[in-house]
Order: C-alpha cells, then structure tokens, then sequence
C-alpha cells in the first residue's frame, strides 16, 4: 500500500516513518523543500539513535527512510490508498489541505485527519459529499515511533466499514486503535488537559513545585512522565490552544490557568531551544 502524509512537521513526519517501518511505501509532503530536508534528517537521527530498533525489527529500521519518497505538489498524492493530514491546528489550514486532496485522490482513498482537537463532522464538511464516507480522523499522539495509541474518530457520514478498515491498517503498523465518539477534544486530550490544568494551578497556590509535582505523578500515579515535563516536550503554547478550544467547547472547567498564560507570554513555553517549566520555574 502506499501511504501519503501531509506536513513535514514533528508528528507528519514520525507518522510516515511508522508507514514505512511497517513496509508501506510513503509520499511525505510539505509546501517547504528545506521543510521536507530537515524532517528526513530527524527522522534519520531517530533512527540512528535505535529509538525505532525498540519496536520494530532491525531490518525494518534500516530500510525505512528509502520507502519515504518526499513531494511538494499534492497532486503526487493521486495514487495514494491512504492520506494522513497532520498540518497546523487550524481550521482555515487544514480545510486547505483537505479540499486539495478531495481534488487530487482517488475516490477509493481513506483520507485523514491528524487534528487533536477539531470535530471531525466540521472538517468532513468541508469535504464534497462523495468523499466524506471514507474520511475520518487519525489521532497519534506523540512521539508517534513510539506511543502506540491512536484514537479513531468517525465523522457523521463515515461508513463502519472504512472504520473497521483503518482500525485494522492502524494495527498493521504496530498501534492500537480506540474509536472514540467526535466531540471537542475527543477522550484522551480531555482527559489529559483536565490534569494539566489542575497541576498548574497547584503551582498558582503554592503547593508544590512542577519538579515535585512531576515525582508525584511518577510515582504516585504510575505515570512515565509528568504534567510539565510533558508541557515542556509538547510546549505550553500548545497547551494553552487546546485549553482554549476546550474552555470554548465546555466551559469554565477547561479554562486556561493565569499562570499557563503568562508563562507562554514570557517565552517560557518550553519546546527546542526554549525554557520551559522544569528549567526555569
């Protein structure tokens, strides 16, 4: 099967190197040559670090990179059975991207969203009818070469069958699919956030620190990392947008913390090259 994944980004890419561990021929695209440059050489020093060596076989591993073919017109993805958008959290963006591919693949594509926080039926919309039976969303949580959960969202119109069809193209590559019913956040973000908003306001009131706030969910919870050590993986600024389409969505029990605000403010959000929570508090 060849696979397409659109975005070059931190999870595009580690989406189409699971593909291609997996044995699928891939189609990476970004609008940026440089874009597509830099996502190889991530996912080349992923692999020279054995991360990928953990889960897949080590031949597997070594042939990954030369299944991934990298593009910059979506029409290359004509030929596609299957298309994974994962571009920026935006409507406007991703409703770009899709009705791009609605033009260029073929009718018998399952076509993908990555969102991990737009309703699915909203994105579907955007979609012409015929096309909107066999959309869905894929939902990889991060670093994808090694969390194996994918949260599988139906829209109104998606067919069971091309449910069924993903779920198990998902467990092909290695993950486990959950379907999960297409609300603001789906299951896992709402969860997630939910903690996350409460570990930052144990730091507004002065209860404890993120380094020991971190321990405690270590190991008080059995969690293998905590609330802000993640923000700082993922970025508060990141964060804070999906508190916000949340807080949108439910109202004052999803409501961003002052403090998660400020700090995003200030820079201090955490990501490559940047302070976050753990190194500067």
């Amino acid at each position: 099967m060849k696979a397409g994944v659109v975005g070059a980004g931190l999870m595009g890419g580690e989406i189409a190197l699971v593909f291609a561990l997996a044995g699928h021929d891939v189609l990476l695209h970004d609008r940026s040559a440089d874009a597509l440059v830099r996502a190889i050489d991530r996912l080349r020093a992923l692999l020279d670090k054995g991360v990928a060596r953990q889960f897949y076989a080590a031949d597997a591993a070594d042939a990954a990179l030369n299944r991934i073919a990298t593009v910059t017109d979506l029409a290359a993805m004509a030929d596609c059975a299957m298309v994974t958008e994962a571009v920026y959290e935006s409507l406007d963006v991703k409703g770009d991207v899709l009705r791009a591919l609605d033009q260029h693949c073929q009718p018998s594509c399952f076509l993908a969203s990555n969102t991990s926080t737009l309703p699915i039926s909203t994105l579907a919309a955007l979609l012409t009818p015929d096309r909107r039976a066999r959309f869905l969303g894929t939902h990889y949580f991060s670093p994808v070469s090694r969390m194996k959960l994918v949260e599988v969202i139906p829209a109104f119109a998606t067919d069971r069958s091309v449910v069924d069809a993903v779920v198990q193209l998902l467990e092909g590559i290695g993950k486990q699919a959950v379907v999960i019913k297409d609300v603001a956040g789906f299951a896992v973000n709402r969860m997630l956030h939910a903690l996350l908003i409460e570990a930052v306001k144990l730091v507004e009131e002065g209860v404890a620190t993120p380094a020991d706030l971190d321990t405690a969910c270590r190991l008080g919870l059995g969690h293998p990392i905590g609330p802000f050590a993640m923000m700082d993986i993922v970025t508060s600024d990141l964060c804070l947008q999906v508190q916000e389409i949340l807080h949108d969505a439910y109202g004052e029990r999803f409501r961003p913390p002052a403090l998660l605000k400020q700090r995003v403010a200030a820079g201090l959000g955490g990501g490559r090259g940047r302070a976050g929570w753990i190194e500067t508090t």
